[in-house]
């Protein structure tokens, strides 16, 4: 039954300073339990071997299917004024380690 009580309220959201300048990230890796999903958002550099987890994100089943449909609303509507996002053949679940420029000679 839906609670009545809650109906029209509205979220007061803060965006501090620091928050909105955002954090880069090129990877993210996606794990899951049976209660919840984390989203480590990673940052890989070329030539640099190891890289750090710079945000995690962890969510609740519910919200984590949320942020898919809104994310894939948005990228919808991103591509309808955009034009098609290219992505790699083959679903591109590798990691571009050398970001299509030339690679590193000593």
């Amino acid at each position: 039954m839906e609670d009545k009580k809650n109906i029209g309220q509205q979220i007061s959201i803060e965006l501090k300073e620091d928050v909105a300048q955002g954090t880069y990230s090129n990877l993210a890796v996606i794990t899951h339990s049976n209660s919840e999903f984390v989203i480590d958002f990673v940052r890989i550099m070329p030539g640099i071997p190891k890289a750090n987890v710079k945000s995690r994100i962890i969510l609740t089943p519910e919200h984590a299917k949320r942020l898919m449909m809104a994310l894939a609303d948005n990228i919808k509507k991103f591509e309808t004024a955009n034009g098609v996002i290219k992505t790699p053949e083959g679903g591109g679940h590798s990691i571009p380690m050398n970001f299509g420029g030339p690679t590193a000679q000593a």
